[in-house]
């Protein structure tokens, strides 16, 4: 029980010090960019908590070397968390909990986005799924991987709609030289 522990406090610590740090440039978008992706956040993160709880209770528990597989998602919760950051600090004041564009808004390209169009997504991703293995519980990894899964690629689908129509054929051409998620590959 002890890896579950330590990952809820990761996973605590994580949310107290992102949560104020998107409230921090927030302001009220000129036009309504997010259809209602941030609500599709809130659910993922309900369902998480979900699978934490059947987690403690130990149903659905991993019989297969569960300390090796918690450990391991300890490191991915870490990985992803500092990978999130990058993503989060390299885009500054540009980075919001919504999708909008704001009216001094320029193309990140530098960095981490040199090479991926949403980093903070593949460090968030990477991060649940090091959630749910450090439960070593098959609800848990379901319950903290697949909804955030779904929510990102339609989180990124909303956010490309929304910066090819504010930056067009720069936005394209950014396209092509770089990945979504994975460097590479995809």
């Amino acid at each position: 029980m002890f890896l579950p522990v330590i990952a809820t406090i990761i996973r605590l610590t994580w949310v107290a010090v992102e949560y104020p740090y998107l409230r921090r440039f927030r302001v009220k978008p000129a036009q309504d960019w997010d259809k209602h992706s941030a609500k599709v956040w809130d659910v993922a993160h309900a369902i998480e908590v979900l699978g934490m709880v059947l987690g403690f209770l130990e149903i659905g528990r991993m019989q297969f070397a569960p300390n090796l597989v918690g450990s391991i998602g300890l490191v991915l919760l870490l990985a992803g968390i500092a990978i999130r950051w990058v993503a989060i600090f390299t885009l500054g004041k540009y980075f919001t909990g919504t999708v909008l564009i704001k009216t001094d808004h320029q193309l990140v390209r530098a960095g981490i986005y040199k090479h991926l169009r949403h980093p903070s997504y593949t460090g968030l991703l990477l991060g649940h799924l090091g959630v749910g293995l450090a439960f070593a519980n098959w609800y848990s990894l379901m319950m903290s991987s697949l909804p955030y899964l779904l929510a990102a690629f339609y989180r990124m689908r909303v956010e490309e709609r929304a910066l090819t129509s504010a930056f067009g054929a720069e936005y394209t051409t950014y396209c092509k030289t770089s990945r979504r998620l994975i460097p590479l590959l995809y």
